[in-house]
């Protein structure tokens, strides 16, 4: 049986970093479409109440090429990103092992979510086995730095709340403890963004994703379908 995994890769040198530490208050989610032996597009979603900054980044930065926005839902937009660099070529000065870092593309393994901080990329996916994991997590703490935040068998249920963000998790830990959940509440939604440095727009929006993805691995998974 496989393995699912949740990991941080500690390489501010890794695509996008410069992204999330132009624009803290982001959240940048990345998924990889991979492209007939092109490089792959970085299909990137940015949840920001004011695009500006983000397109900004997106235009200084020397690994994008080209950019384009191909969808939005309230403060989240999706942007398809054209590399200007391969993985390798932007990761050249700040790895030594380069063919080792290509030998993890054949990998038995599948990154279906990367969440990018100004330190690096917070990764989760499948592998085959533990020794396909093995490999992956030689390689970067050898290179970078590596920290597991979890490691399942593919299949066993995940405890309600995994897959929060850490920003999602911030928002929730703090209108908790500020009182925004108690009836009746002690705390407002601008109170609550106001302590976060955020707008009140997105911490809402940031609450309802949290919120959707607790019931979505919690009491959601255990309902019966809906009748026809």
């Amino acid at each position: 049986m496989g393995l699912v995994a949740e990991f941080a890769i500690h390489c501010p040198a890794l695509p996008l970093t410069e992204i999330a530490a132009a624009v803290p208050g982001a959240d940048v989610v990345v998924e990889l479409q991979y492209n007939h032996g092109r490089r792959p597009l970085f299909v990137t979603h940015v949840t920001h109440d004011d695009p500006a900054p983000v397109e900004a980044a997106f235009d200084s930065s020397e690994f994008v090429a080209e950019y384009v926005l191909v969808g939005r839902a309230g403060e989240t937009r999706r942007y398809q990103i054209e590399p200007a660099l391969s993985l390798a070529e932007t990761l050249g000065d700040a790895l030594e092992d380069l063919d080792g870092l290509r030998a993890l593309a054949t990998a038995e393994a599948s990154i279906d979510r990367i969440q990018v901080t100004p330190e690096g990329w917070i990764q989760s996916g499948w592998f085959a086995d533990r020794a396909a994991f093995d490999d992956f997590r030689a390689f970067w703490q050898a290179e970078a730095g590596f920290t597991l935040r979890r490691l399942t068998r593919d299949g066993d249920p995940e405890p309600p709340g995994e897959g929060l963000t850490d920003r999602q998790q911030e928002a929730l830990r703090t209108a908790y403890e500020m009182g925004y959940f108690e009836i009746p509440r002690t705390a407002s939604l601008e109170a609550v963004a106001a302590e976060l440095d955020i707008s009140a727009s997105s911490l809402s929006e940031r609450l309802r994703r949290a919120q959707t993805q607790i019931i979505e691995t919690s009491v959601a998974s255990t309902w019966p379908p809906l009748p026809d």
